[in-house]
């Protein structure tokens, strides 16, 4: 218990030295049905699973090694269905796959470079641009207003540098 309490402390720190993100694929994004290589994917999805890679795919067709199977003619890549210009989309899985295309590096490195100190801890604990996507699309309260109203209540789950617009009162 003490070891988990250190170990849970010392992830709150900010580390001292800044640890670049890992913004390359680890292994190629061409066909991921191959068993030999394992992706992280998005997880929590009840009908929808993002992998590392940018493809999204339904639950049924995610491969043994975690990977969505690129053969199956519904799955996509990078893709931003649900999305708005601002990068707020209504559906998490494709928050995380429209955020992960290659295109969005820079506005990610933006983020990080101007992350308010509040931000910073969970930030800093992120290694690649996956774990970024997770965490961006997370809803936040940067998503909310009043503490308990979803600024947009549709497009909850954002990417994008700044938070939605406030709703009038």
């Amino acid at each position: 218990q003490e070891e988990r309490t250190v170990r849970d402390r010392n992830l709150l720190q900010v580390q001292e030295h800044e640890q670049p993100i890992l913004w390359k694929d680890q292994f190629s994004s061409g066909n991921s049905s191959h068993l030999s290589n394992q992706c992280r994917n998005s997880v929590q999805g009840k009908l929808l699973i993002t992998d590392e890679l940018g493809y999204i795919c339904e639950r049924k067709d995610l491969l043994v090694n975690g990977c969505c199977n690129v053969n199956v003619p519904s799955t996509k890549l990078y893709s931003c269905d649900s999305c708005l210009p601002n990068g707020c989309c209504s559906v998490y899985e494709y928050c995380v796959s429209c955020c992960l295309q290659p295109n969005k590096q820079h506005l990610l490195e933006r983020f990080l470079n101007r992350a308010a100190i509040a931000f910073q801890n969970l930030f800093m604990a992120v290694e690649d641009r996956f774990e970024l996507c997770l965490a961006k699309c997370r809803t936040s309260s940067q998503s909310v207003q009043h503490e308990n109203t979803y600024r947009d209540p549709i497009a909850k789950y954002c990417y994008g540098e700044y938070p939605p617009e406030l709703l009038p009162v």
